[in-house]
Protein backbone atom coordinates (compact mmCIF):
# COMPACT_ATOMS: atom_id res chain seq x y z
CA UNK A 1 0.00 0.00 0.00
CA UNK A 2 1.17 3.48 -0.84
CA UNK A 3 0.92 6.00 1.97
CA UNK A 4 -0.91 9.10 0.84
CA UNK A 5 0.50 12.15 2.55
CA UNK A 6 -1.60 15.21 3.13
CA UNK A 7 -1.08 18.51 4.89
CA UNK A 8 -2.94 19.90 7.87
CA UNK A 9 -2.39 23.26 9.56
CA UNK A 10 -2.35 23.69 13.33
CA UNK A 11 -1.73 26.61 15.67
CA UNK A 12 0.06 24.34 18.14
CA UNK A 13 1.92 21.06 17.74
CA UNK A 14 3.03 19.12 20.84
CA UNK A 15 5.54 16.34 20.13
CA UNK A 16 5.56 13.74 22.90
CA UNK A 17 2.61 12.44 24.90
CA UNK A 18 4.09 11.99 28.35
CA UNK A 19 3.09 14.10 31.32
CA UNK A 20 5.02 17.08 29.91
CA UNK A 21 3.22 17.06 26.57
CA UNK A 22 -0.19 16.58 28.18
CA UNK A 23 0.50 19.43 30.61
CA UNK A 24 1.53 21.66 27.71
CA UNK A 25 -1.91 21.01 26.17
CA UNK A 26 -3.48 21.92 29.51
CA UNK A 27 -1.42 25.12 29.69
CA UNK A 28 -2.44 26.09 26.14
CA UNK A 29 -6.13 25.50 26.79
CA UNK A 30 -6.08 27.56 29.99
CA UNK A 31 -5.33 30.70 27.95
CA UNK A 32 -6.44 29.80 24.42
CA UNK A 33 -9.73 27.91 24.20
CA UNK A 34 -9.98 27.98 20.41
CA UNK A 35 -6.54 27.51 18.84
CA UNK A 36 -6.06 24.19 17.02
CA UNK A 37 -3.82 21.72 18.89
CA UNK A 38 -2.39 18.34 17.85
CA UNK A 39 -0.56 16.07 20.29
CA UNK A 40 1.62 13.31 18.80
CA UNK A 41 2.92 10.43 20.94
CA UNK A 42 4.91 7.30 20.12
CA UNK A 43 3.09 5.13 22.66
CA UNK A 44 -0.38 3.77 21.97
CA UNK A 45 -1.56 4.85 25.45
CA UNK A 46 -2.75 8.29 26.52
CA UNK A 47 -0.35 10.03 28.97
CA UNK A 48 0.13 8.04 32.17
CA UNK A 49 1.96 8.15 35.50
CA UNK A 50 5.29 6.71 34.37
CA UNK A 51 6.76 7.00 37.87
CA UNK A 52 4.40 4.28 39.22
CA UNK A 53 5.84 1.63 36.86
CA UNK A 54 8.75 0.72 39.13
CA UNK A 55 6.63 1.04 42.28
CA UNK A 56 3.05 -0.06 43.00
CA UNK A 57 2.16 -0.98 39.39
CA UNK A 58 4.88 -3.63 39.35
CA UNK A 59 3.80 -5.11 42.69
CA UNK A 60 0.02 -5.30 42.30
CA UNK A 61 -1.43 -8.79 41.80
CA UNK A 62 -3.50 -7.62 38.84
CA UNK A 63 -2.11 -4.99 36.45
CA UNK A 64 -4.31 -1.95 37.04
CA UNK A 65 -4.04 0.25 33.93
CA UNK A 66 -6.79 2.57 35.24
CA UNK A 67 -4.59 3.61 38.16
CA UNK A 68 -1.86 4.65 35.75
CA UNK A 69 -4.02 7.05 33.76
CA UNK A 70 -3.27 10.73 34.06
CA UNK A 71 -5.20 12.19 31.10
CA UNK A 72 -7.69 9.91 29.38
CA UNK A 73 -9.07 10.15 25.82
CA UNK A 74 -12.18 11.93 27.11
CA UNK A 75 -10.08 14.76 28.55
CA UNK A 76 -8.55 15.44 25.14
CA UNK A 77 -11.95 15.31 23.45
CA UNK A 78 -13.47 17.65 26.02
CA UNK A 79 -10.64 20.15 25.48
CA UNK A 80 -10.77 19.79 21.67
CA UNK A 81 -7.22 18.49 21.40
CA UNK A 82 -6.54 16.22 18.45
CA UNK A 83 -4.35 13.24 19.39
CA UNK A 84 -2.11 10.96 17.36
CA UNK A 85 -1.13 8.18 19.76
CA UNK A 86 0.99 5.31 18.53
CA UNK A 87 2.75 7.41 15.92
CA UNK A 88 5.99 9.36 15.75
CA UNK A 89 7.23 12.52 14.12
CA UNK A 90 9.87 11.44 11.60
CA UNK A 91 10.92 14.88 10.33
CA UNK A 92 10.83 18.28 11.96
CA UNK A 93 11.62 21.23 9.68
CA UNK A 94 12.32 24.30 11.77
CA UNK A 95 12.46 26.83 8.90
CA UNK A 96 9.25 25.66 7.23
CA UNK A 97 7.52 24.97 10.56
CA UNK A 98 6.60 21.56 9.26
CA UNK A 99 6.44 18.12 10.89
CA UNK A 100 6.07 14.84 9.01
CA UNK A 101 4.44 11.92 10.85
CA UNK A 102 5.14 8.22 10.35
CA UNK A 103 1.55 7.77 9.13
CA UNK A 104 2.25 10.06 6.16
CA UNK A 105 0.57 13.18 7.52
CA UNK A 106 2.33 16.53 7.40
CA UNK A 107 1.50 19.19 9.98
CA UNK A 108 2.26 22.81 9.33
CA UNK A 109 2.40 24.53 12.72
CA UNK A 110 2.72 28.04 14.07
CA UNK A 111 4.17 27.04 17.45
CA UNK A 112 5.54 23.76 18.77
CA UNK A 113 6.52 22.18 22.05
CA UNK A 114 9.12 19.39 22.15
CA UNK A 115 8.34 16.92 24.94
CA UNK A 116 9.85 13.66 23.68
CA UNK A 117 11.25 12.62 27.06
CA UNK A 118 14.11 10.16 27.54
CA UNK A 119 15.14 6.69 26.50
CA UNK A 120 17.09 4.20 28.61
CA UNK A 121 20.85 4.17 28.15
CA UNK A 122 22.09 0.84 26.79
CA UNK A 123 25.41 0.05 28.47
CA UNK A 124 28.38 -0.41 26.10
CA UNK A 125 28.47 -4.19 26.63
CA UNK A 126 27.73 -7.37 24.72
CA UNK A 127 24.26 -8.93 24.68
CA UNK A 128 22.19 -5.85 25.56
CA UNK A 129 19.47 -6.93 23.08
CA UNK A 130 19.12 -10.53 24.31
CA UNK A 131 15.69 -11.81 25.29
CA UNK A 132 14.90 -11.28 29.00
CA UNK A 133 17.10 -8.16 29.23
CA UNK A 134 14.55 -5.49 30.13
CA UNK A 135 14.78 -1.69 30.12
CA UNK A 136 11.97 -0.34 32.29
CA UNK A 137 10.52 2.74 30.60
CA UNK A 138 7.02 2.06 29.26
CA UNK A 139 3.80 0.28 30.28
CA UNK A 140 4.78 -2.51 27.87
CA UNK A 141 8.15 -2.92 29.61
CA UNK A 142 6.46 -3.08 33.02
CA UNK A 143 3.90 -5.64 31.84
CA UNK A 144 6.66 -7.77 30.29
CA UNK A 145 8.71 -7.55 33.50
CA UNK A 146 5.71 -8.60 35.63
CA UNK A 147 5.10 -11.59 33.40
CA UNK A 148 8.75 -12.69 33.15
CA UNK A 149 9.41 -12.18 36.85
CA UNK A 150 6.72 -14.73 37.67
CA UNK A 151 8.52 -17.34 35.50
CA UNK A 152 12.16 -16.73 36.42
CA UNK A 153 13.73 -17.81 39.71
CA UNK A 154 16.43 -15.14 39.91
CA UNK A 155 16.46 -11.56 38.69
CA UNK A 156 19.47 -9.26 38.49
CA UNK A 157 19.03 -5.49 38.51
CA UNK A 158 21.93 -3.67 36.85
CA UNK A 159 22.41 -0.12 38.17
CA UNK A 160 22.23 1.70 41.47
CA UNK A 161 20.25 4.86 40.82
CA UNK A 162 16.62 5.67 41.57
CA UNK A 163 14.98 3.39 38.98
CA UNK A 164 17.29 0.45 39.74
CA UNK A 165 16.74 0.77 43.48
CA UNK A 166 12.95 1.12 43.15
CA UNK A 167 12.70 -1.87 40.79
CA UNK A 168 14.90 -4.06 43.03
CA UNK A 169 12.84 -3.13 46.11
CA UNK A 170 9.52 -3.81 44.32
CA UNK A 171 10.67 -7.19 42.97
CA UNK A 172 11.96 -8.16 46.41
CA UNK A 173 8.62 -7.15 47.96
CA UNK A 174 7.05 -9.59 45.47
CA UNK A 175 9.15 -12.32 47.14
CA UNK A 176 11.44 -12.71 44.13
CA UNK A 177 15.11 -13.69 44.43
CA UNK A 178 16.72 -10.37 43.53
CA UNK A 179 20.34 -9.45 43.00
CA UNK A 180 21.58 -5.92 42.39
CA UNK A 181 24.86 -5.12 40.69
CA UNK A 182 26.29 -1.62 40.85
CA UNK A 183 29.72 -0.32 39.96
CA UNK A 184 29.84 2.07 42.92
CA UNK A 185 30.25 1.34 46.63
CA UNK A 186 26.71 2.34 47.65
CA UNK A 187 23.24 2.99 46.19
CA UNK A 188 22.04 6.41 44.98
CA UNK A 189 25.68 7.56 44.97
CA UNK A 190 24.80 10.38 42.53
CA UNK A 191 22.59 12.00 45.16
CA UNK A 192 23.37 10.97 48.74
CA UNK A 193 26.37 11.35 51.01
CA UNK A 194 28.48 8.26 51.85
CA UNK A 195 26.99 7.72 55.35
CA UNK A 196 23.40 7.80 54.06
CA UNK A 197 24.42 5.69 51.05
CA UNK A 198 26.01 2.97 53.19
CA UNK A 199 22.96 2.91 55.51
CA UNK A 200 20.58 2.61 52.52
CA UNK A 201 22.67 -0.13 50.90
CA UNK A 202 22.66 -2.10 54.18
CA UNK A 203 18.89 -1.63 54.32
CA UNK A 204 18.56 -3.37 50.95
CA UNK A 205 20.82 -6.21 52.14
CA UNK A 206 18.69 -6.63 55.29
CA UNK A 207 15.62 -6.96 53.05
CA UNK A 208 17.23 -9.83 51.19
CA UNK A 209 18.55 -8.13 48.05
CA UNK A 210 21.84 -9.87 47.16
CA UNK A 211 24.24 -7.00 46.48
CA UNK A 212 27.28 -7.00 44.22
CA UNK A 213 28.68 -3.53 44.84
CA UNK A 214 31.76 -2.28 43.02
CA UNK A 215 31.03 -4.67 40.13
CA UNK A 216 31.03 -3.23 36.60
CA UNK A 217 29.09 -4.94 33.82
CA UNK A 218 31.11 -6.66 31.12
CA UNK A 219 28.28 -8.28 29.18
CA UNK A 220 25.15 -10.41 28.98
CA UNK A 221 25.63 -13.97 27.78
CA UNK A 222 23.20 -16.31 26.02
CA UNK A 223 22.26 -17.41 22.51
CA UNK A 224 18.86 -15.76 22.20
CA UNK A 225 17.81 -15.47 25.84
CA UNK A 226 19.91 -14.34 28.80
CA UNK A 227 21.80 -17.07 30.66
CA UNK A 228 24.62 -15.29 32.53
CA UNK A 229 25.81 -11.83 33.44
CA UNK A 230 29.54 -11.30 33.38
CA UNK A 231 31.37 -8.58 35.30
CA UNK A 232 34.61 -6.78 34.45
CA UNK A 233 36.30 -8.54 37.36
CA UNK A 234 35.48 -11.92 35.75
CA UNK A 235 32.55 -12.95 37.96
CA UNK A 236 29.62 -14.75 36.32
CA UNK A 237 26.07 -14.65 37.66
CA UNK A 238 23.65 -17.29 36.30
CA UNK A 239 20.38 -15.36 35.89
CA UNK A 240 17.42 -15.69 33.53
CA UNK A 241 16.17 -12.10 33.74
CA UNK A 242 17.93 -8.74 33.98
CA UNK A 243 16.48 -5.29 34.57
CA UNK A 244 18.91 -2.69 33.22
CA UNK A 245 18.66 0.80 34.72
CA UNK A 246 21.89 2.60 33.86
CA UNK A 247 20.45 6.06 33.29
CA UNK A 248 18.49 7.77 30.53
CA UNK A 249 19.33 10.11 27.66
CA UNK A 250 17.11 12.77 26.08
CA UNK A 251 15.29 11.85 22.85
CA UNK A 252 16.75 14.58 20.66
CA UNK A 253 17.34 12.60 17.44
CA UNK A 254 14.50 14.46 15.72
CA UNK A 255 16.36 17.78 16.07
CA UNK A 256 19.95 16.47 16.01
CA UNK A 257 22.41 18.91 14.33
CA UNK A 258 20.11 21.88 14.92
CA UNK A 259 20.32 24.60 17.61
CA UNK A 260 17.53 22.70 19.42
CA UNK A 261 19.93 19.90 20.45
CA UNK A 262 22.91 20.60 22.69
CA UNK A 263 25.26 18.30 24.60
CA UNK A 264 23.15 18.64 27.77
CA UNK A 265 19.68 18.69 26.24
CA UNK A 266 17.72 21.37 24.42
CA UNK A 267 18.85 24.83 25.63
CA UNK A 268 15.91 27.05 26.57
CA UNK A 269 15.30 30.45 28.16
CA UNK A 270 13.63 30.97 31.54
CA UNK A 271 10.35 30.96 29.55
CA UNK A 272 11.26 27.47 28.22
CA UNK A 273 11.57 28.79 24.64
CA UNK A 274 14.45 27.61 22.45
CA UNK A 275 16.46 30.09 20.39
CA UNK A 276 13.97 29.36 17.59
CA UNK A 277 11.08 31.70 18.39
CA UNK A 278 7.82 29.84 19.00
CA UNK A 279 9.48 26.46 19.60
CA UNK A 280 9.62 25.32 23.22
CA UNK A 281 11.25 22.35 24.95
CA UNK A 282 10.25 20.85 28.30
CA UNK A 283 10.74 17.97 30.72
CA UNK A 284 13.65 15.59 30.19
CA UNK A 285 14.78 17.61 27.14
CA UNK A 286 14.96 21.11 28.60
CA UNK A 287 18.36 22.48 29.63
CA UNK A 288 17.07 25.52 31.46
CA UNK A 289 18.39 28.36 33.65
CA UNK A 290 17.67 27.55 37.30
CA UNK A 291 16.52 30.90 38.67
CA UNK A 292 16.68 29.75 42.29
CA UNK A 293 19.69 27.44 42.66
CA UNK A 294 21.67 29.08 39.83
CA UNK A 295 23.36 27.64 36.75
CA UNK A 296 21.79 25.59 33.97
CA UNK A 297 19.97 22.37 34.76
CA UNK A 298 18.22 19.42 33.12
CA UNK A 299 15.86 17.36 35.28
CA UNK A 300 14.34 13.99 34.48
CA UNK A 301 11.57 13.89 37.07
CA UNK A 302 7.79 13.85 36.84
CA UNK A 303 7.08 17.04 38.86
CA UNK A 304 9.49 19.03 36.69
CA UNK A 305 7.88 17.85 33.43
CA UNK A 306 4.40 18.55 34.79
CA UNK A 307 5.20 22.12 35.89
CA UNK A 308 7.25 22.94 32.79
CA UNK A 309 4.43 21.75 30.53
CA UNK A 310 1.96 24.11 32.19
CA UNK A 311 4.38 27.04 31.93
CA UNK A 312 5.38 26.38 28.29
CA UNK A 313 1.76 25.86 27.24
CA UNK A 314 0.76 29.20 28.77
CA UNK A 315 3.72 30.99 27.16
CA UNK A 316 2.98 29.46 23.73
CA UNK A 317 -0.39 31.22 23.62
CA UNK A 318 1.25 34.64 23.89
CA UNK A 319 -1.40 35.58 26.49
CA UNK A 320 1.05 34.99 29.34
CA UNK A 321 4.78 35.37 30.07
CA UNK A 322 5.59 33.01 32.93
CA UNK A 323 9.13 32.25 34.03
CA UNK A 324 9.87 28.70 35.11
CA UNK A 325 11.02 28.99 38.70
CA UNK A 326 11.01 25.89 40.90
CA UNK A 327 13.26 24.49 43.59
CA UNK A 328 14.46 21.20 42.03
CA UNK A 329 12.53 18.33 43.62
CA UNK A 330 11.98 14.59 43.29
CA UNK A 331 11.12 11.68 45.54
CA UNK A 332 11.38 7.91 45.76
CA UNK A 333 9.82 4.93 47.54
CA UNK A 334 11.81 1.79 48.35
CA UNK A 335 10.43 -0.89 50.67
CA UNK A 336 8.81 1.08 53.51
CA UNK A 337 10.97 4.18 52.98
CA UNK A 338 9.84 7.44 51.42
CA UNK A 339 12.64 9.86 50.58
CA UNK A 340 12.25 13.42 49.29
CA UNK A 341 15.11 15.24 47.57
CA UNK A 342 14.86 19.03 47.64
CA UNK A 343 17.47 21.26 46.01
CA UNK A 344 20.69 20.71 44.06
CA UNK A 345 22.30 17.30 44.48
CA UNK A 346 24.70 17.60 41.53
CA UNK A 347 27.83 18.27 43.63
CA UNK A 348 28.99 16.22 46.62
CA UNK A 349 28.44 18.27 49.80
CA UNK A 350 31.39 19.68 51.73
CA UNK A 351 29.37 19.33 54.95
CA UNK A 352 26.31 17.31 56.00
CA UNK A 353 24.09 18.06 59.03
CA UNK A 354 21.93 15.12 60.07
CA UNK A 355 18.79 15.56 62.19
CA UNK A 356 17.13 12.34 63.37
CA UNK A 357 18.61 8.87 63.08
CA UNK A 358 19.18 6.10 60.56
CA UNK A 359 18.05 3.26 62.91
CA UNK A 360 14.65 4.98 63.35
CA UNK A 361 14.44 5.49 59.54
CA UNK A 362 13.40 9.09 60.14
CA UNK A 363 15.85 11.89 59.44
CA UNK A 364 16.68 14.95 57.39
CA UNK A 365 20.15 15.62 56.02
CA UNK A 366 21.17 19.15 55.04
CA UNK A 367 23.86 19.38 52.37
CA UNK A 368 26.16 22.40 52.34
CA UNK A 369 28.66 23.73 49.82
CA UNK A 370 30.94 25.78 52.07
CA UNK A 371 28.51 27.81 54.20
CA UNK A 372 25.67 27.68 51.71
CA UNK A 373 22.78 25.24 52.11
CA UNK A 374 22.26 23.59 48.69
CA UNK A 375 20.06 20.54 49.26
CA UNK A 376 17.91 18.77 51.86
CA UNK A 377 17.27 15.03 51.88
CA UNK A 378 14.20 13.99 53.90
CA UNK A 379 13.38 10.42 54.97
CA UNK A 380 9.87 9.60 56.26
CA UNK A 381 8.92 13.27 56.63
CA UNK A 382 5.56 14.97 56.06
CA UNK A 383 4.56 17.11 53.08
CA UNK A 384 4.69 20.09 55.44
CA UNK A 385 8.36 19.42 56.11
CA UNK A 386 9.04 19.05 52.37
CA UNK A 387 7.40 22.44 51.72
CA UNK A 388 9.39 23.98 54.58
CA UNK A 389 12.60 22.57 53.04
CA UNK A 390 11.75 24.24 49.71
CA UNK A 391 11.25 27.59 51.46
CA UNK A 392 14.45 27.17 53.45
CA UNK A 393 16.42 26.57 50.26
CA UNK A 394 14.89 29.62 48.54
CA UNK A 395 15.89 31.75 51.52
CA UNK A 396 19.40 30.25 51.66
CA UNK A 397 19.94 31.31 48.01
CA UNK A 398 18.56 34.77 48.81
CA UNK A 399 15.42 34.25 46.64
Amino acid sequence: MVKVSYMIRRDYLVVGAGIGGASACEGIRKYDKRGSVTLVGAEAFPPYKRWILSKSFLREKEANLKKLQEFDERWFEAHKIETRFGTVVTQFNIDRRLAVLANGESIEFTKACLAMGSRPVRPPAAGTSLGNVIYLRTIRDALALREMASLEKTIMVVGGGLLASEAAASLRMMKMKVGLMHRDAYLLNRYVDPNTGVWLTDYFAKHGVVLSMGEALNGFEGKTVLRNIQTKSGNRFPVGLAVVACGAEPNLDLVRNTPLAGPHGSPVTEYLETEEKGIYAIGDLAFYPDRIMGGMRRQTHWENAREQGLVAGANMTGKKRIRYEQVPYFWTEMFDLRMDFVGDFTLPPTRVNLDGSYPKKKFSARYYQGDKLRAILLCQQTQREVDAAKNQLRQAQGK
